[in-house]
C-alpha cells in the first residue's frame, strides 16, 4: 500500500466518521460543524485522486457557502441549539434505517464489483482537465449555478426575515 493510499484512506474514514457524527448528533449546530469536517474531508480524497478543481469546488460550494448558510440560518432563525428530546425517532425507526442504508450499501457496492471487479480503470485525462471543467461550468451549466446563487441568498434573506418577527418593528 503506498502513500497516497494511506492518505487517501485516511481521509475516506475521516468523512465516514465525520458524517456519522452529523448525522447522529443530538445537537443541531454540532450536527453542523461535523459536516463541515465531512465535506472537508471530502475535498481531501478528491485533492488524493488528482481531482483538483474539484476539490476546490467542494471547498468553496459547500463548505464555503452552504454550510456558512446553514449556520447562518440556525442563528437567525434562534433555533434550539440544545439537546431536543421531541425530533428523535423511535428505536425502530432508526433501525429501519440503517437497514435501509446499509441495503443501499450493499447494492451500491454489488454494483461497482459487477460492473468493475478487479480490473484496473484508466481515467481519461483529457476529459478531466480544468478547461474542459471551466467550459463545462460557465458554458450550459452557467444558468443553474446563478440559480442556485440567488435560492441562497432567498434563504438567507428568509432566515434574517423569520428571525426579526416579520411584521414587528
Amino acid at each position: 500500500m503506498s502513500g497516497i493510499e494511506l492518505i487517501f484512506a485516511a481521509f475516506a474514514l475521516l468523512a465516514w466518521g465525520s458524517g456519522l457524527l452529523a448525522v447522529t448528533s443530538k445537537q443541531v449546530v454540532h450536527a453542523a460543524l461535523w459536516l463541515v469536517v465531512a465535506l472537508g474531508s471530502l475535498a481531501g480524497v478528491y485533492l488524493t485522486l488528482g481531482a483538483e478543481v474539484v476539490a476546490l469546488v467542494q471547498l468553496l460550494v459547500y463548505v464555503g457557502a452552504v454550510v456558512v448558510l446553514v449556520l447562518f440560518a440556525l442563528m437567525l432563525t434562534r433555533a434550539p441549539i440544545g439537546i431536543s428530546h421531541d425530533l428523535d425517532a423511535s428505536r425502530g425507526r432508526r433501525l429501519a434505517a440503517a437497514l435501509c442504508g446499509l441495503g443501499v450499501a450493499g447494492l451500491l457496492g454489488g454494483t461497482l464489483v459487477a460492473a468493475v471487479g478487479d480490473h484496473e480503470v484508466d481515467p481519461d485525462t483529457a476529459t478531466g482537465s480544468p478547461s474542459a471543467l471551466g467550459e463545462a461550468i460557465f458554458g450550459g451549466w452557467l444558468l443553474p449555478f446563478e440559480v442556485l446563487s440567488l435560492l441562497l441568498l432567498a434563504a438567507l434573506v428568509a432566515a434574517l426575515t423569520v428571525s426579526r418577527g416579520g411584521g414587528e418593528r
